[in-house]
Order: C-alpha cells, then structure tokens, then sequence
C-alpha cells in the first residue's frame, strides 16, 4: 500500500479511553500472569492504532501547513495528545501496580518498566492544560518557519529555499543571502522571544507542580535518561570542550586559509572550497535511483528496505511552500511503514539527510517485529547512533553522487561531524542555563548563548550581522523550541558514529555486523545498555573522546590530499 493510499481517521477519545479503561480493568482483575500479557498484547494493538492516526496527521500537516484539513487535525492532536498521554501514564502506574509484577518483569525487557517509571514520575493530570498550551506554542513557532516567504533578488523562497545561496561561491551572494535570511527572524524576533519565553516559564511551572527542583530535573525525566545524569553529561561537555574546540578552531583556521581571506565571516562558515561546494550531480530522482543501487549493494538487509520505502512512497523529499523546514523519520506501526521527511534543496545535505534519515527508517524496520510500542524506538540519543551511522556506512557509494566532487565531500563530511560536535554542546549548555535560571530575560538568556558561544566557537565572526551579535543563533535551532535536552543526544551518537567509523576501515564488514545488530535491539535497552550490545565505548568516560580523535585524524589528513582546494 502507497502512502497516499494510507487512511487517516481522527480517533474517537472517549470511545477510545472507554476501551483503556475496560482492558486495565480487566488487567487488574487477571488472575495469572498470563491473562495480564494477554491483556497487555490487546491494550497495544489499540496505542498502535493511535500511534498511527496521530503520525499520520502529523507527517501531512508538516508536509503541507497551507492545508486545512490536517491544520486543524494538527491543532486537534495539539489539545487531545496530552489527554492520551494521560492514559498512557494511567496504563504505566496499573502495570507497575500489578501483583504479578516480577513475574511480568521476568517476561519483559528491563528497560521497558524504566520507561514506566520515568512516565509516571514526568506526567500527571495536572499538567495536562500546560502541556496542551506547550503543544500550541511550539506549533506556533514552527508555524513562523514553515509559512516564510523571503524576498530575494526579485524571486519568493522558503528558509529551505535559501540554503543553496549561502554556500554559493560569489561570497557577496552568501552575504546578501544570509541577511536576508535573519532579516526575516529579525522581523519576528519578538514574537519568537515570546514563545520562547512562555515555553521556558511553562516548563519550569511544570516541573515544580510535579514536584522537581526545576524543569532541567523533569526534562530529563521526560528524555528517559536512565543511565547517566546532569553531571555525566557537563563532564562530557568538558571532554568536548577540551579535546575537539581547539581541533576545530583549526579546522575553520585552515578553511580560511585555503579560501585565501584575512578574516572569515559568519557567512563564510560553510562554504569551504575555492572551487565550490561539493553537491549531488543529478535531480532528486536520480539521487533515488542511486540511492536504490547504493543499498541494493550494501547488503541483502539494506535491499529489502530501502525498496520497501520506493515502491510504497514513504518519503517526501522535495521543498514546497507550506512545508516545514529539516527532515525527519517516523514510524507507522499499523502498516509497517518507517517515513522519511526531508527538504531536498541541491546540496550536498541532500544525501546526508537522505542516509541519515534512512539510518533512522532502517533501524525502525528492523525492530518493527516488537509489539511493545515503548521498545520500538531507542531512547533518542541510541536513536541517532543508527542515523550518523549509516552516513559513514554508506561512504563506499558516494562517488555515484558526487563523481570529481567525491575527495571535498569525505573532507566536508568528516570534518563537518567535528565542527558539529562544540555546537551541539553548546546547544545542550545553554538550555541548562536557560531552565536553571528561569527567571531570566530574553535579553539575559541571549547575553548566555553569545557568552557560551564564544567559548564552544571562538571562532565565530558576525560583523555586519546585529542579529547574530546579540545572541540569536539559537532561533535557527527547532529543537530548542519543541524538544528541550533533545540537542546533546545527537553529539552522542555522534561520538558513536565515529567510533564506527573508525572500525568500518579496520573491518568494515565486522563494523557492519555490531551496527546490524543494534538496529534489530530497538529499544529493548538503555543507551549505555546498546553502547555495550555495539562494542563500543562510553562516551562519558574520560578519555573516550580524545581517543576517538586521535583515530579519525588519519582520516581527515588523508581526505585533505585529495582535491579539497
């Protein structure tokens, strides 16, 4: 069955949590374990049933935010999906209740009574109007982003749309571009700074209701971290820090140098080759079709997926009007069926979204065999291990995308995932700050981000841009907005990824094994739980992040021979 084809039917609440509450009736009242499985099997046929409805209104709307219909569906999911979650958090409290409960811990993996826990701990009735006033705020802020209409040199663009004139290489084209581009959040700055505002006032209201110290405590909860803490985390921020800032001030110095300018702006940053940028030769189709060959090669696995999501049209890839911005993966359970959402605009971020996203998709479709909607999906942080992980799997094919280009895309590529790394810390420190100082003014939290920045990229330049210089960077940052504590999950994994990397040149079929593995794990395991069950290394131990460094370096110095002028 198409995509196109799929049905969308809002779901009746009431019938719906008629039908929860007589199954955990019927749960409580079971006499043997076995009768509470049985239960349990039933209660998760119908959360996948909603799990579906609800993700396919939401990968419509994001497709199209012009569209009526799934807006006000959108809207509907926004006030009744923390009524559902009310029920989830109801189901978790009479399952951690039951009588048979180590027998049923016995059955089921651990990790999925630590996702109860941390669902019962983070939510509560009472929350329920703040959250649904969250689920508004946020829309409206990916509202402002999605509906952009920028004008530009006589033409209209999307944010999306004006990618590709950033990294051109008339370096007054990136400038007029890139001012454009924050001309247009500066015309909504305060707007923006509102939602924001509400957003860390609501959350931090939220939190102390439900009894934590403030909404960093809850944040986490929330993210089901349930192997390291607040302090694990600053430290690994230290690693950072100290083992990959200096590296990458490097790096941007060298990109200076060879671009053969005295100082490099803000503009410059990411556009790193005289000759230009590195991009796929052909049209999104032929960037399928490639992709088609690509993972027909890669293994038997790989093959049976990626023409499972061809022939049935689970990905839209291409940038519209109305659409929102990135890309994104998500999972139908009903029908099987991973989707990937991307905004292909003729970059060389066209293919890494597309193995990024498609690492996400392949690890859902290999776990779709678990019926336990909980342990479908990893904690977000193993999630992207699967992502970032298969754009360094996928190396071996990338000349199909980017023939001569192929030397300056390893380099831009590898170099880019350290670049990454300080920012992605950055992000992380700076919600700490935001969420342990509540109190603080839009004007005080930019004075933090610009402060943090400085040191995370010391080499940042924004003369000429007011916007950037006051501390606005973030506005960019969706995560921030929608998914707060998200960001450090991605440096993680990343950290991960490059530690597959550096496998997959010594064995890359045994590499390939460890990562296959953990994509068919799920997310019956904690984080540190799958870093174990993939042979790889903690992150948060002192010492892992300089002795991954240390092995990819080969790696950049090799690319940088080739042709990266």
């Amino acid at each position: 069955m198409k995509f196109s084809e799929f049905t969308y039917e809002r779901p009746n609440f009431e019938e719906y949590q008629k039908e929860m509450r007589s199954s955990l009736e019927r749960f409580i009242a079971a006499t043997t374990v076995e009768e509470q499985i049985t239960c349990l099997d039933q209660i998760n046929v119908l959360r996948n049933k909603i799990s579906t409805q609800s993700t396919l209104a939401s990968i419509r709307h994001s497709i199209d935010n012009n569209d009526e219909f799934y807006n006000a569906e959108n809207d509907y999911w926004d006030e009744y999906g923390p009524l559902y979650q009310n029920e989830e958090s109801t189901l978790a409290k009479t399952i951690l209740a039951s009588k048979f409960i180590d027998d049923l811990k016995a059955h089921y993996p651990t990790q999925f009574f630590t996702l109860l826990e941390c669902s019962v701990k983070s939510f509560d009735e009472c929350i329920i109007e703040d959250m649904q006033e969250e689920n508004k705020l946020v829309s409206r802020y990916n509202r402002i982003k999605a509906t952009a209409q920028i004008e530009y040199e006589g033409n209209t663009y999307t944010l999306p749309g004006m990618q590709p004139f950033t990294i051109s290489n008339d370096r007054e084209v990136r400038e007029k571009a890139s001012i454009a581009t924050y001309n247009y959040y500066t015309e909504h700055e305060q707007e923006i700074d509102e939602i924001y505002d509400s957003l860390v006032k609501l959350r931090d209201k939220m939190a102390k209701k439900l009894g934590f110290k403030n909404y960093v405590e809850l944040g986490y909860m929330r993210m089901s971290r349930s192997d390291y803490n607040a302090n694990d985390v600053a430290n690994y921020r230290k690693q950072i820090l100290e083992s990959v800032t200096p590296a990458v001030s490097k790096l941007f110095d060298e990109q200076r140098e060879r671009l053969g300018y005295d100082t490099l702006h803000y503009y410059d940053e990411n556009y790193e080759f005289e000759t230009g940028m590195p991009k796929p030769q052909g049209t999104p189709e032929w960037i399928l079709e490639n992709g088609k060959i690509m993972y027909n090669e890669l293994s038997k696995e790989t093959s049976e997926f990626f023409n499972h999501m061809m022939d049935n049209e689970l990905m839209d890839l291409l940038s519209k009007p109305g659409k929102e911005g990135g890309g994104y993966c998500t999972f139908m359970p009903d029908y099987q069926a991973p989707f990937i959402f991307s905004n292909f605009n003729g970059t060389s971020g066209d293919i890494d979204v597309l193995t990024h996203e498609a690492g996400h998709a392949f690890q859902i479709y290999s776990s779709r065999y678990i019926t336990i909607p909980d342990l479908q999906w990893p904690t977000m942080e193993s999630c992207e291990i699967h992502s970032m992980s298969m754009e360094f799997f996928t190396y071996p094919w990338m000349k199909l995308f980017f023939k001569e280009d192929i030397d300056k895309y390893y380099y831009h590529h590898l170099t880019n995932t350290l670049k990454f790394l300080p920012y992605g810390v950055l992000v992380d420190h700076y919600q700490h700050e935001v969420y342990e100082h509540p109190e603080y003014t839009p004007a005080e939290r930019k004075a933090v981000w610009r402060k943090l920045e400085k040191m995370y990229q010391p080499h940042k330049n924004y003369e000429g841009c007011d916007f950037l210089e006051r501390g606005n960077w973030w506005f960019k940052q969706g995560h921030i907005f929608a998914s707060p504590f998200y960001y450090i999950d991605y440096t993680l994994a990343q950290v991960c990824a490059l530690q597959f990397f550096a496998k997959m040149n010594e064995d890359y079929q045994a590499a390939w094994n460890d990562y296959l593995h953990l994509c068919k794990q799920g997310g019956t395991k904690s984080f540190l739980g799958l870093v174990k069950e993939a042979n790889l290394k903690n992150p948060f131990i002192d010492g892992t992040i300089k002795e991954t460094m240390e092995k990819i370096q080969p790696k950049i110095d090799e690319f940088s021979k080739g042709n990266i002028k």
